[in-house]
């Protein structure tokens, strides 16, 4: 993987962690370093999970992998929601 390759995998991360993060109801108690690791996870599965599934590579905009992994990202951002303990 390539710098560009890197960062471009990092600004996505950000989109897509943010994304999750609004997906998700009420208040998070995770930090945005936290939410952008998510989103940064989920942009990678869910680049392998179109990948697999064959709808990675279309014309335009790649709305089912996005779709996927905003959709990974707010389940990732839930469940370290409801690890955190309340203080």
């Amino acid at each position: 993987m390539e710098i560009s390759g890197i960062i471009s995998a990092i600004v996505i991360g950000i989109i897509i962690g943010v994304l999750g993060r609004l997906v998700v109801p009420g208040r998070q108690r995770i930090g945005i370093l936290l939410t952008i690791v998510v989103g940064i996870v989920a942009a990678l599965i869910g680049a392998a999970l179109a990948s697999a599934f064959g709808v990675a590579d279309t014309k335009g905009v790649d709305w089912i992998e996005w779709l996927i992994q905003i959709g990974l990202a707010a389940v990732g951002i839930a469940a370290l929601d409801r690890t955190r303990v309340r203080r």
